[in-house]
């Protein structure tokens, strides 16, 4: 009969260059927890769960018409676009006539695209040029990082999909810089996002280049290097706890072999050719993946604030899995026609259906005594809200999570014209802990949003 034992949260297991997080376990609940919550002057109840925070970015905008919802309040529908995201009514909130204002031209003219990402969470209006002299604002995932990342392994996560670059012109005259990130250090110092899973799952998991070489040699995997530690721990741990353990490690060990699949396959290729990135090939799958090691992160506590990029702005991508073959930034100056506009609402369809895959994986995971989606602040949404227009008001944005259960959700809330995009972030900021007091153009908290 296993002993009865108190753990810290901050409890790790070790093995060969390789340190592997935790999710939560009932033996961390008490005193540990009520630390916790005390030192992120969080409004929570003893035992509670971090509150974790993470932005998602589509480019181009979306077709406005099948994306709104119908009716306000509890009382409303999704439309057309995010009918995947049905199930999971009651976990989330749309938020309408959200506005961020400094994506605007401003009198720089041309842009949008690269304006749209570089505001996106900065609410600061970027400087145009394609040399070495960037200047945007702090992003709200950096102000939380500097505040609260030294709680966690890493202060923060930035993911995406396509790689980018830092230099040079990739919208009329503004640095492939603000296109590429999303995520802001300081005015002059984007934060690159990782794009290969298996760098992703690296950087989770703690392992240098010295000591994956081993590990790859010795085809370990992660749970194999932890092996003698996991034993010992769950030899001390209760039924339950047991359980979410094994659970949690059959989810890393079947991620692991979906990475370590994509390696394997070694054709011999002809002289001269260079091999493509160890992105997988398939898009689905990569999305999906990233959003896996996204979930994980969360759910061990290495890091409880993320961004993710599904597409630089600007992107040109097609997408051949729901019969789209043109790029999608062509495809969003469609000029009202309508085969255009329908293909790309196939995308944004699309890209709501990966999201809903997201929450369920969140929802999936038990956690005190809710889910992991319940203690999340998810926003997903994009930098410009009619792609043809080029329009940075009437944002598409939904919060998804109740921040452990103060955020009222299950609801959609129609805020004035021109709300700044902002006030959102300020609201967030407040329930991660964080002590601010503005950010980028935000004029005060996002009323009506908490129980």
């Amino acid at each position: 009969m296993a002993m009865k034992v108190e753990l810290n949260r901050r409890t790790f297991l070790r093995g060969l260059g390789v340190t592997m997080g935790l999710p939560l376990l009932d033996a961390m609940s008490g005193s540990q927890s009520q630390l916790l919550a005390a030192a992120a002057g969080a409004k929570e109840s003893v035992g509670a769960s971090p509150t974790r925070m993470a932005f998602m970015f589509v480019p181009n905008g979306v077709i406005e018409r099948d994306w709104t919802p119908k009716g306000e309040g509890a009382n409303f529908e999704f439309n057309k676009t995010m009918q995947a995201l049905t199930p999971f009514k009651n976990n989330l909130n749309v938020l309408t006539h959200l506005c961020q204002d400094k994506g605007k031209a401003h009198g720089d003219g041309a842009g949008d695209h690269a304006r749209a990402s570089a505001s996106y969470l900065t609410g600061a209006h970027p400087y145009k040029t394609s040399g070495a002299d960037i200047s945007n604002g702090i992003s709200v995932d950096q102000v939380a990082a500097m505040q609260l990342g030294d709680r966690t392994v890493l202060p923060s996560l930035e993911i995406g999909i396509e790689g980018g670059r830092n230099a040079g012109s990739c919208d009329s005259g503004y640095s492939c810089a603000y296109s590429s990130n999303i995520s802001w250090k300081t005015p002059s110092m984007p934060v690159a996002k990782e794009t290969q899973p298996h760098l992703v799952f690296d950087r989770l998991f703690g392992t240098d280049a010295k000591d994956r070489g081993k590990r790859d040699a010795a085809r370990k995997s992660i749970l194999d290097m932890v092996s003698d530690d996991a034993r010992r721990l769950q030899q001390k741990l209760g039924k339950t706890d047991r359980q979410k353990v094994e659970e949690y490690f059959t989810s890393v060990r079947d991620l692991e072999k979906r990475i370590e699949s994509r390696k394997k396959f070694n054709p011999v290729l002809p002289e001269g050719y260079v091999p493509p990135t160890a992105r997988p090939n398939d898009k689905v799958d990569h999305i999906r993946q990233m959003y896996d090691l996204l979930a994980l992160a969360f759910q061990t506590d290495a890091t409880r604030i993320s961004t993710y990029m599904l597409g630089n702005a600007g992107s040109g991508a097609s997408y051949q899995m729901v019969e789209v073959n043109e790029g999608h930034h062509q495809l969003s100056h469609h000029q009202n026609e309508e085969d255009k506009v329908q293909k790309l609402q196939k995308i944004d369809q699309f890209h709501i259906t990966q999201f809903a895959y997201f929450l369920e994986k969140l929802r999936s995971i038990p956690e005190g005594e809710g889910t992991l989606l319940d203690n999340c602040m998810i926003v997903y949404g994009s930098g410009l809200g009619d792609g043809n227009r080029h329009s940075h008001d009437d944002l598409p944005v939904i919060l998804a999570g109740s921040a452990g259960g103060r955020i009222q959700t299950g609801r959609h809330l129609v805020f004035n014209e021109n709300t700044p995009m902002n006030n959102l972030y300020l609201s967030m900021l407040d329930l991660m802990g964080a002590d601010i007091e503005g950010i980028g153009d935000s004029n005060g908290r996002l009323q009506g949003l908490l129980v």
